[in-house]
């Protein structure tokens, strides 16, 4: 589909979806250029598996549009499924038999034939370096070995369109950056990814533009410049020499800068987006006039992490004043 001279591989309009009295998507909207990767970041139950599921046609919107390459979801779900691959969460190959066999089977499925179905299965076992356990039961394999494998059967059909939900969960530094060459290698040949992860350096790496939802809907969408010029130019982040004065300290600040404090209680500090020299000053004098002792006190630019903290609300040890 091309609208205002971009073509789009995954539209998404005005879609909802409930599970009982949980609304679990609400009103999201998206768009895909084809040949990208877009990046979905959120929080644990932020919805973003539920979006996943919607575009890979295994749950139907309750309302709103969704198509990929045109197509749509739920009026068409045949075509749409011929030019898709999806990884889940969680590891769903066959554990009886061999990871070459698993390979193959779904090549057959998708209607390769018997020599280019075993030539597709050994190519990707070698960029996936698993030629060595290729002809044993995946039962035998590690948890990141399955993984692998699972990461290797959704590229088996060299998809229009990859969904990744949360890919590298479990791999290890070595394999999590041979997926990230083999994802680039697709969307250098103009295949369409997209990508939820839990991991900053994952999206900042292979993302041209993130989206960030939490509970159910956008709240903020751009690339990571643009993402992180919209919680300030710098972070201040101040730690109190006594963590019962955290409180405290976010209290001060929370008039000062160009956003809401975030008590990190794990960490022990408040970290606060401001805007520049002026408002560290200020924020220096209240905490002097406030009496609060302090063990440290810093300014750097802000990280993905720290974006992602700031533009969402469901974060284990975060909270806001």
């Amino acid at each position: 589909m091309a609208i205002d001279g971009l073509s789009y591989a995954l539209r998404a309009e005005g879609v909802r979806k409930s599970f009982g009295t949980t609304e679990a998507v609400r009103h999201v909207d998206l768009a895909v250029p084809a040949g990208t990767v877009l990046g979905l970041l959120g929080p644990n139950g932020a919805g973003k598996t539920t979006v996943v599921r919607m575009f890979a046609t295994l749950v139907r919107p309750d309302a709103g549009r969704i198509e990929v390459h045109g197509y749509d979801v739920v009026r068409q779900p045949q075509q749409v499924r011929t030019m898709i691959g999806l990884t889940g969460q969680y590891a769903t190959v066959d554990g009886s038999i061999s990871g070459r066999e698993n390979l193959y089977l779904v090549g057959r499925l998708l209607n390769l034939s018997p020599s280019a179905a075993r030539r597709r299965a050994d190519e990707l076992l070698e960029r996936f370096d698993l030629v060595a356990a290729g002809r044993r039961p995946v039962r035998t394999y590690s948890g990141g070995m399955r993984r692998r494998v699972d990461l290797a059967v959704s590229m088996i059909g060299n998809p229009r369109v990859l969904f990744l939900d949360e890919p590298t969960t479990g791999l290890d530094p070595r394999s999590r950056n041979s997926l990230w060459d083999e994802i680039r290698l697709l969307v250098a040949a103009g295949t369409t990814v997209l990508l939820t992860t839990q991991y900053m350096e994952e999206a900042e790496a292979l993302a041209d533009a993130i989206v960030v939802i939490d509970s159910g809907q956008i709240v903020a969408t751009g690339t990571p410049t643009e993402l992180r010029a919209a919680v300030g130019g710098q972070v201040l982040q101040v730690r109190p020499a006594d963590p019962a004065d955290l409180a405290a300290v976010a209290t001060v600040l929370a008039s000062i800068g160009s956003g809401t404090p975030m008590t990190l209680v794990d960490d022990g500090l408040v970290a606060l987006p401001i805007g520049g020299d002026a408002e560290l000053t200020e924020a220096i004098h209240a905490l002097a006039a406030a009496g609060l002792r302090l063990a440290g006190i810093d300014t750097h630019l802000p990280s993905l992490d720290e974006v992602f903290l700031s533009l969402t609300s469901d974060v284990p040890g975060r909270t806001t004043v």
